[in-house]
C-alpha cells in the first residue's frame, strides 16, 4: 500500500532563536530554537519517518534503499531541505556559493539557492536582499570600510511574502520572522557581517570574507519571480517559483478537492489549521506542524478542511 509518510523533524539550536516554533505544537529543546529541519537528509540532520512500513527510518535511508519512492530520480543524495526558521534576533548576513563553487571549494557539497515563505512577523520586520554596489570594487571598497548601512539593501516584509534567494544573493532574515525555508540539500554558509556580536566568551563569530567576495552577484538584481493562482474545487493555489532547483506552492484549502500526485514526490508542510487527507480507502489527520512527503505513484487523493500548505518538489 502507498502511504503518505508523515516526518519528525530535527531542531537546531541558534544564538539568534527564541521559542516560536512551540506554536507548531514542537517540544523544542530550548528558547533558543532557531531552527526545524522538517525535511533533512543531511549529514548535520536526518528528518525520521514517524508512521507505517517505513517507520523509524531516515529521510536519507529511504532515498539510498528505496529510491522507488522517489520515482526513481538520479543523485547522490535527497535533492531539498526544508526548515522553519524562528528568528528571534536578526541573523548573519550571509551569501552561499552556486554548485560548481561548493564542489571545488567545499569537499564536492551542494550549492545553495532557497526560497522564503514568511508565516509570521512582528510589524515593520525587515530582511535584508542584497546590495547597493555597482561593481565588485565597490562591494570590496565598502566591505572594507565596514560600509554596512550604505552596502546593505533592507526590505520591509509581511506574512504572506515570498522571496526567491538565488545563490550569490546577500541576504539575512530579520528580528521577528517566522520563515519556512525551501533549498538545495546544502549546509553551506558563508557569513559576511555579524553585527559584531561576540558569544559568551567574548569572542566573534567566523567571517568568510574571502569567499563571499567571490560569490557574490554583483550589481544585485532581484530575481522575484511572477507568482502565479490558480482555483481547484475549494483550493486555492498559489505558485511562487519553478527553477531548476525546486517548484514550491502555497494551499490555502476551505472545503474539499480531489487531486493527483504526479510528481516524484511532493513535500507538504502544513502551517495552519487542521484537516484530512484521504486515500485508497484510508484516511490521515493532518494538523499544523504535521510535514508529509507524498511518494511516487501516489495517485488520486482527497483533501477536506480549513489548512494552509507550503507544498514542494523537484
Amino acid at each position: 500500500m502507498i502511504e503518505p509518510l508523515f516526518f519528525e523533524p530535527v531542531f537546531k539550536e541558534r544564538i539568534w532563536g527564541g521559542k516560536s516554533l512551540t506554536s507548531f505544537g514542537y517540544h523544542i529543546p530550548s528558547e533558543q530554537t532557531g531552527e526545524c529541519w522538517a525535511f533533512a537528509a543531511h549529514q548535520n540532520g536526518q528528518s525520521i519517518v514517524q508512521n507505517g512500513t517505513y517507520k523509524g527510518l531516515s529521510l536519507g535511508e529511504l532515498w539510498g534503499k528505496h529510491r522507488e519512492l522517489f520515482g526513481n530520480v538520479e543523485g547522490d543524495r535527497f535533492p531539498l531541505l526544508t526548515k522553519i526558521l524562528d528568528a528571534n534576533q536578526d541573523l548573519s548576513v550571509q551569501v552561499h556559493p552556486d554548485d560548481d563553487y561548493a564542489h571545488e571549494h567545499e569537499n564536492g557539497e551542494l550549492g545553495k539557492t532557497e526560497c522564503w515563505y514568511v508565516i509570521d512577523c512582528q510589524e515593520n520586520a525587515e530582511i535584508i536582499y542584497g546590495h547597493h554596489a555597482k561593481t565588485k570594487e565597490e562591494l570590496i571598497s565598502m566591505i572594507e570600510s565596514k560600509q554596512w548601512d550604505q552596502l546593505l539593501r533592507r526590505v520591509k516584509v509581511k506574512p504572506g511574502d515570498f522571496f526567491y534567494v538565488p545563490s550569490g544573493t546577500v541576504h539575512a532574515i530579520g528580528k521577528g520572522i517566522l520563515i519556512l525555508e525551501t533549498q538545495q540539500n546544502s549546509d553551506t554558509t558563508y557569513r559576511l557581517y555579524d553585527y559584531d556580536r561576540t558569544d559568551a566568551q567574548g569572542n566573534l563569530r567566523e567571517l568568510h570574507l574571502e569567499k563571499s567576495i567571490d560569490v557574490i552577484d554583483v550589481p544585485f538584481t532581484a530575481k522575484q519571480p511572477t507568482i502565479q493562482y490558480e482555483k481547484i474545487d475549494d483550493l486555492h493555489v498559489t505558485l511562487f517559483i519553478e527553477s531548476p532547483f525546486f517548484s514550491v506552492k502555497k494551499w490555502d484549502l476551505a472545503g474539499t478537492v480531489s487531486l493527483k500526485q504526479e510528481k516524484p514526490f511532493l513535500l507538504i508542510s502544513v502551517i495552519n489549521g487542521e484537516g484530512h487527507i484521504f486515500t485508497n480507502g484510508n484516511e490521515y489527520a493532518l494538523k499544523k506542524g504535521d510535514h508529509l512527503l507524498l511518494p511516487d505513484q501516489f495517485g488520486d487523493f482527497q483533501l477536506s478542511g480549513h489548512i494552509e500548505c507550503i507544498v514542494s518538489n523537484l
